[in-house]
């Protein structure tokens, strides 16, 4: 990364450890052959037009191992960047705690999280990139401390390293960028050659913010409202309505999408990431249609959460029959990971604007929505249930669900005059057809 920095100055802590406290034989040895001062190299730079502190972790020093110094390098990029309001790039590249000092490595690894936490606090943005290889308490505390983690195509990235696995999975591909990108430990695999440019747009994105709530964004589909309850239902459920990634593309210049919960999941009906619109950045969350699962709510908190701390305006897009009901997605922590979702958006200090563009299905919707800040176009509805299941319930007969769909009120103009909705979106002059 500091081939691709315009700037780049070397910073040196003011104290640093040295010497070998363990007495490791042959340690002093292996310092003097590394080609490098210290296993991270760090600095005041400039990345995109962005001024950050770049943190770039030296391999060919004993495998980019942290030690004593190597903590004291960390903890003083982290405070500088903090005394400056800057973002943080770590270019990771490590087999993890260095063994020749034994447990005075592996107490650096509760100093770099602290110094993480901290500058978290503070609204002070952090990418990590991961790099071949991340291995290690590195990667459980530096690397997956990221805002936005960033994988180099083909690294090999875990916890354990390729020499400490089991033999028969010395291989897997669990234990590698792409692998990390699936499970919803990393937001984007990225190729090399490509790497600055990604690394210059999130940190244009995760630094434009601006307190204005976001723009409702203009509906897109029908632009009458629907006869009956039925027929509200019925629109919004059309195939060929707009999704989620027509109104992003429509309304946003730019974007980039962030991808999984942290704890193993992924939910691809679940679009978070920020983009730019008129200068400045807009966080959003956007459900595509599918029911949501666990791994969907716990993305959108991850994401209402980020732009939270760094003063970025949010978007929700609600389109869903509901949460997902199944066995697989209740015993993945269905209802915790709605609860996260509701106190997220009901609790964040930054506005959140929500359009519901399709269905609104009871709570696993509203789940997402602005308490005070709430708009649907003309093709959605929002309901406490959707009119078959309440029939269901109610125990009547199939041909009594649009007269179930009327009780409801749940058409855009009933949900207005009942002061459930802010408004109805105006359509777009260019809308889709």
């Amino acid at each position: 990364m500091r081939s691709a920095a315009e700037e780049f100055q070397e910073l040196t802590p003011e104290h640093e450890s040295t010497g070998n406290p363990l007495g490791w034989p042959g340690y002093d040895e292996a310092r003097e052959r590394a080609a490098a001062p210290e296993s991270v190299i760090y600095g005041n730079a400039v990345i995109g037009g962005v001024k950050v502190v770049l943190i770039e972790f030296e391999f060919r020093f004993l495998g980019g191992s942290v030690g004593r110094a190597t903590g004291d390098r960390l903890v003083h990029a982290f405070r500088t960047a903090r005394e400056r309001g800057v973002p943080v790039v770590s270019s990771i590249a490590t087999g993890g705690s260095r063994m020749q000092e034994g447990m005075f490595s592996l107490r650096q690894l509760q100093r770099v999280v602290k110094e993480c936490q901290l500058n978290r606090v503070s609204g002070i943005p952090h990418i990590a990139v991961l790099r071949d290889p991340t291995t290690g308490g590195v990667w459980a505390s530096l690397g997956s401390g990221g805002d936005v983690v960033l994988g180099v195509e083909g690294a090999q990235v875990g916890f354990a390293g390729r020499r400490v696995r089991k033999p028969e999975e010395a291989e897997h591909p669990a234990f590698t960028a792409e692998g990390q990108f699936a499970a919803g430990q990393v937001d984007a695999v990225v190729r090399p050659d490509d790497l600055a440019k990604t690394v210059g747009t999130w940190l244009e994105l995760l630094t434009g913010g601006q307190p204005e709530p976001a723009e409702v964004p203009h509906a897109l589909g029908e632009a009458e409202l629907p006869e009956s309850g039925w027929d509200a239902v019925l629109r919004a459920r059309a195939p060929r309505r707009p999704r989620a990634q027509a109104y992003l593309e429509s309304y946003l210049d730019s974007y980039a999408l962030i991808s999984g919960d942290r704890a193993g999941g992924v939910d691809s009906g679940m679009l978070c990431g920020i983009g730019r619109r008129g200068g400045r950045s807009i966080a959003f969350a956007a459900q595509t249609g599918t029911p949501t699962r666990p791994a969907g709510y716990r993305t959108a908190t991850r994401l209402i959460g980020l732009a939270n701390r760094l003063g970025i305006p949010v978007l929700t897009l609600i389109d869903t029959p509901g949460a997902d009901n199944s066995a697989a997605s209740e015993a993945a922590g269905l209802a915790p990971s709605i609860a996260g979702a509701f106190s997220a958006a009901v609790s964040t200090r930054i506005p959140v604007t929500t359009l519901v563009i399709g269905e609104g299905g009871s709570g696993g919707a509203l789940a997402l929505a602005g308490p005070e800040r709430t708009w649907i176009t003309p093709d959605g509805y929002f309901s406490v249930i959707g009119p078959q299941a309440a029939a269901s319930i109610l125990k009547r007969p199939e041909d009594d669900v649009p007269a179930v769909a009327d009780q409801l009120k749940l058409r855009p103009q009933d949900l207005l005059e009942l002061g459930l909705v802010a408004g109805i979106a105006s359509p777009s002059v260019d809308r889709w057809r």
